[in-house]
């Protein structure tokens, strides 16, 4: 199964690794002729939510990737990503803290307990975290009582790295919980 990963800054590449070793076929996203492959799924990873937002309409990448996931697209955003979902393409409905655990300084990890998995490494890099959530969202997890994971249809939004970490099972969740629904 072909995924198509957002590869203008961030954490890509650990998120090509990771899906690599569960057996799936990430393509770098980094312009529009990448778009050409018929995706299974989308991975926008952690980053700078502006910088991105910023790359994505210069590079014509915007409108087509928001299309593609109003259209149905499973979608898994990690951090920034999360931010991008919510905030820039408007397709998920929640409020986001874009920097809510604080500064670089700041940033920590953690087990947490998400929804079907049970304890999971959180790492949280200048963490957002969500405020609020629409009625069609499930929450999937929690760190320090914030909201932390949510879920919409096929849509996954988490504010920390899994691809961070040696445990694959968020993004086993991704492609069986989004991909294969």
């Amino acid at each position: 199964m072909k995924i198509g990963v957002l590869a203008l800054q961030g954490a890509f590449i650990e998120h090509i690794n990771m899906l690599k070793a569960l057996g799936a076929a990430p393509v770098e996203i980094r312009q529009k002729a990448d778009l050409a492959p018929d995706f299974s799924g989308l991975v926008l990873p952690g980053g700078e939510s502006t910088v991105m937002s910023l790359l994505l309409h210069k590079l014509g990448l915007f409108e087509p990737l928001r299309t593609a996931i109003i259209g149905g697209l499973p979608t898994f955003g990690t951090c920034a990503g999360l931010i991008l979902l919510a905030q820039h393409f408007n397709v998920l409905d929640v409020a986001v803290n874009r920097h809510g655990f604080g500064r670089q300084i700041n940033s920590f990890s953690e087990y947490g307990d998400f929804a079907g998995l049970g304890q999971t490494p959180m790492v949280f890099i200048r963490g957002p975290y969500i405020t609020e959530v629409g009625d069609d969202v499930k929450i999937l997890a929690r760190a320090k009582d914030k909201i932390v994971a949510v879920q919409q249809n096929n849509i996954l939004g988490v504010a920390f790295h899994p691809e961070l970490t040696d445990d694959s099972k968020v993004h086993e969740y991704f492609l069986k919980k989004t991909i294969d629904k």
